[in-house]
């Protein structure tokens, strides 16, 4: 199987995890998906991140993440992910950067910024704080 956009496909699998009430998912290893994952770890969208090797029909280097889920408000309430939405802003066909002046906040301060910059994989806050820009990722509320 082919894809194209493998960050997207990265948004698109912790999103379905999320809504299907997995604990993990798995994740094809790339090392610039580690350190997305590790940023949204970090932020508290996921509740781990780890390397790992499968061994099924041939062997596979994967990227195992914890999802996170909000405490119900009532017994029997159905359990919400934490990551309400994904969304990939910059793609292959269409790039897009901002400097660092130009960072807003994402969802009115209730979601994060994933950019990627000269000093690494860094959310729009930290980017801002930094004074560096860069080619904006995704979005996460």
């Amino acid at each position: 199987m082919v894809i194209t956009d493998p960050i997207a496909d990265m948004f698109m699998r912790i999103r379905n995890g999320g809504a299907a009430g997995k604990k993990v998912v798995y994740l094809p290893y790339s090392s610039m998906k580690l350190r997305i994952a590790n940023v949204l770890m970090k932020e508290g969208y996921l509740a781990s991140v780890t390397k790992k090797v499968l061994k099924v029909r041939h062997t596979e280097r994967v990227i195992e993440v914890g999802v996170v889920y909000d405490v119900p408000l009532y017994a029997g309430a159905k359990i919400i992910p934490h990551v309400r939405g994904m969304e990939r802003v910059s793609r292959p066909s269409r790039r897009m950067y901002v400097g660092a002046k130009e960072l807003r906040p994402v969802n009115q301060g209730h979601g994060i910024m994933i950019l990627s910059t000269p000093k690494g994989i860094l959310t729009g806050e930290d980017a801002r704080k930094e004074h560096v820009g860069g080619e904006i990722i995704g979005k996460v509320w």
